[in-house]
């Protein structure tokens, strides 16, 4: 048998871009936060991560440029031998600060952050505890642990109180979830969950990829309940709303020197970039200088949801200015994005596994950036849109 037969075998691209309908690697020409250009088309983009719009503030791109001015275009070695500058232990202060942690430690992307962090601390003795819809760098860093791992049904935190409480008394517990639901849009119910953990003795590790920027004022989860303190670890992204790329956790200053001298992806990766550790430094500037950017997030969210709902579109459970446009089948979820974005407007198809099997969704997030003309044409499209294939 070849190892190569599954690849030669592989045909699902092939057939949706027969159809016409292949919704992804599509190569911009450019993009302008609100907006990408496709083939000399300007289309509105309602799919980024780009929450606050932070990838055009002037501060932010600056503060890029310099980094690579003072520094140069990599660190050429990872943190854990010649990559340290003094600006990451820097950032790392201003981070654990700004989520209200002891100490913070900043790694290359974000899916590095979930790996190492959590691969680092599930031992041989220990079980790690995950929902469901966890983001899939949670699910890998579980894998890579040495430990159990155990899943509980989305937002079932009976389900989880159940689980912990079969749990020998001789194992070391962890339950990992996320702060907002990268595809749902919906938050974790953290005063539950950490009842249910302090109940059992189990430590929470917060993964705030989409929360950050959002919630909180921007500074998550934990702070948008005021539960900072009962929330071990929490975890981000610099790739959405901190407008750079890399990643970091924030707990107590003994787990994360555990984590610093453990993580494989952390040691055995080039440091983080001086021009992306700058833009996130100044991003964190902007979010707590000009909090009017996460007021507008909402409102704009605020709008798309009202008005996706009026239209008579299944939007699911979000809370959030994440917004699912829930489908169901996969083809027709294919042949809506196409008809959408020969339109004008830019969303991200998903099916599974991205997420359950029938459950296929078109996902839209909202910028603070974006003007309301810019949302309100979207809505007009995907009411044409969405008629003209009977979706509503």
């Amino acid at each position: 048998m070849d190892i190569f037969q599954k690849c030669f075998d592989y045909d699902l691209d092939k057939k949706a871009k027969e159809k016409g309908i292949y919704p992804y690697f599509m190569p911009m020409d450019g993009s302008e936060g609100t907006e990408i250009i496709y083939e000399g088309r300007r289309i509105i983009m309602i799919g980024s991560n780009n929450y606050l719009g932070l990838t055009t503030h002037p501060k932010v791109r600056a503060a890029a440029i310099k980094g690579i001015e003072q520094f140069g275009t990599s660190c050429t070695g990872s943190r854990f031998m010649n990559g340290s500058l003094k600006l990451h232990q820097q950032l790392e202060e201003r981070l654990a600060a700004f989520v209200g942690k002891d100490a913070a430690l900043v790694f290359s992307t974000g899916m590095q952050t979930n790996l190492g962090a959590i691969s680092s601390l599930i031992g041989r003795n220990d079980i790690v505890v995950t929902d469901k819809d966890d983001h899939a760098s949670i699910v890998d860093g579980c894998r890579l642990g040495m430990g159990e791992i155990k899943r509980f049904i989305h937002g079932d935190l009976d389900q989880l109180d159940r689980i912990l409480a079969k749990v020998p008394k001789d194992k070391g517990t962890m339950v990992v979830v996320d702060g907002v639901f990268s595809m749902g849009g919906d938050i974790v119910d953290l005063p539950k969950l950490v009842s249910v953990c302090k109940k059992h003795g189990t430590r929470l590790y917060v993964d705030d990829a989409h929360s950050l920027g959002m919630l909180g004022g921007g500074r998550g989860t934990a702070a948008h309940f005021n539960m900072t303190k009962d929330v071990d670890i929490i975890m981000g992204t610099f790739s959405k709303s901190f407008a750079s790329l890399g990643g970091f956790v924030a707990g107590d200053k003994d787990v994360v020197n555990y984590i610093k001298h453990n993580a494989r992806s952390f040691i055995f990766s080039a440091a983080l970039p001086a021009s992306n550790a700058m833009a996130a430094f100044a991003a964190l500037e902007v979010m707590e200088t000009e909090p009017w950017h996460v007021q507008q997030l909402w409102e704009n969210g605020q709008f798309m949801l009202k008005g996706f709902k009026e239209l008579g579109f299944n939007t699911g459970a979000t809370q959030t200015p994440i917004i699912p446009i829930i489908i169901g089948d996969d083809d027709l979820c294919f042949r809506f994005w196409k008809e959408l974005f020969d339109s004008g407007v830019y969303c991200n198809a998903t099916v599974s596994p991205g997420v359950p099997v029938g459950m296929a969704l078109l996902r839209t997030s909202c910028m603070a950036t974006h003007t309301r003309d810019q949302l309100e044409k979207v809505l007009d499209i995907f009411e044409k849109s969405g008629k003209k294939l009977g979706i509503i």
